[in-house]
């Protein structure tokens, strides 16, 4: 499942002009609030070299890239559901297989981020020989071509033994496309691989993460605030499991309500669950890190706020 779910509803009927345009400008205004926040931040990371170097940064920072690329995609298909334009076959096709890639590469990242606090916090000596910047960039690539199978499997599908879609344009959505039974058993089976294995791995960690934290030894402090990090992971998994069932859940609304209730509560779900759990990245890694918080807080506010004096001596140690 991807992004794609708040397009999967055929709806043939109609709404005001002025109910349905107010509901998409207050969501890309919430989108073009959070993708400040998130460009900031990016732009944050760019100004040190220790961001720049250090795995934890580097996982920080390209979950604010994939979250950043995924709130564009969910605006773009929320359109599309909404205004329901006609799109070129092909074009559709980019934007559908894109936002499932983008979805499973964000959730797939989770668990990245969560094994690296892991061998951060039970494996302290060896976290600088385990979590080095080549091996970091290499886990990153990994995942990125495992997010791929799901994608290119239906490019294949769809031009190899997909004879359902003849139309030059159609509506972009995922019903109206990928028409075939197959597709959807795609969908289910790779959901259900990707959200089973990060869901042991989050689990995992933070039941070890826990367990250092309650023993005598080791930083409890940071182990403390390590398993609370996790523990913001397995909710963040949690609200992009249950943006699985937006689909579903819209098309039995929709059986039982008018077109006007169902664009509301496609808002409530597109807002909820497709923006909120990409907006959970700087409460966890942005606002909780006291020298990446300071420095943030001074781009955000264009300079007008000086950051702290431990900010400054990090400059003077290792920053550029």
């Amino acid at each position: 499942m991807s992004n794609s779910t708040v397009t999967n509803l055929n709806i043939t009927q109609t709404i005001s002009p002025m109910d349905r345009d107010l509901k998409t400008i207050l969501s890309v205004s919430s989108c073009v609030i959070f993708l400040y926040v998130n460009g900031v931040m990016i732009f944050t990371l760019r100004k040190k070299t220790v961001f720049q170097e250090t795995s934890r940064y580097i996982l920080f920072g390209h979950m604010l890239w994939v979250d950043t690329l995924n709130l564009v995609m969910s605006v773009v298909l929320f359109a599309c559901a909404v205004f329901r334009p006609f799109v070129m076959k092909i074009v559709c096709l980019i934007l559908l297989v894109a936002a499932t890639a983008l979805y499973q590469v964000s959730t797939l990242n989770l668990a990245l981020m969560s094994l690296e606090r892991y061998v951060a916090i039970c494996f302290p000596l060896r976290h600088a020989e385990i979590t080095t910047y080549g091996r970091t960039n290499m886990a990153i690539s990994v995942i990125w071509m495992i997010s791929w199978i799901q994608s290119l499997s239906e490019i294949v599908i769809f031009y190899s033994i997909d004879t359902t879609n003849i139309a030059v344009n159609l509506f972009c959505s995922r019903t109206t496309l990928f028409r075939l039974q197959i597709y959807k058993n795609l969908d289910v089976a790779f959901t259900c691989v990707y959200f089973v294995s990060v869901c042991f791995i989050i689990i995992f960690t933070y039941a070890s993460i826990a367990a250092v934290a309650k023993t005598a030894s080791g930083d409890k402090a940071s182990a403390k605030k390590a398993t609370k990090t996790v523990l913001l992971h397995l909710i963040q998994l949690g609200l992009c499991a249950a943006s699985i069932l937006v689909g579903v859940i819209q098309e039995v609304i929709y059986v039982f309500t008018s077109y006007a209730t169902t664009i509301s509560l496609m808002f409530f779900f597109f807002v909820v669950f497709m923006i909120f759990p990409r907006c959970l990245s700087p409460l966890i890694y942005g606002l909780r890190d006291q020298a990446f918080s300071s420095l943030f807080k001074y781009y955000f506010a264009f300079g007008l706020k000086k950051p702290s004096k431990c900010n400054a001596q990090m400059h003077l140690g290792g920053g550029s």
